[in-house]
């Protein structure tokens, strides 16, 4: 299942969040595929992830919520989104 993970980085954070990216280059567990990242200029930023575990998923969350607020949501492709929504009675 693939996840759109989101975040904000506080100026509060921004040097220790800086300094643990840096340090460890925020990939994911090995049973996360992260399919992209990007960063905004503002301080936002998300990730496209692919995963069926749950726990790792919290687990790489976890890591980043003392400096980062972040919100993850799973997504569908518009191929799965369009086959969904032509079901759904109209």
């Amino acid at each position: 299942m693939k996840f759109i993970v989101s975040w904000t980085l506080p100026q509060a954070t921004y040097r220790d969040a800086l300094n643990k990216f840096l340090a460890s280059g925020g990939l994911p567990p090995a049973n996360i595929k992260m399919l992209g990242r990007w960063h905004g200029m503002d301080g936002t930023g998300f990730a496209i992830a692919e995963t069926d575990d749950p726990k790792a998923l919290y687990a790489w969350y976890a890591e980043w919520l003392e400096f980062l607020p972040i919100a993850t949501t799973p997504c569908l492709e518009d191929g799965d989104a369009a086959a969904v929504l032509q079901s759904l009675k109209r």
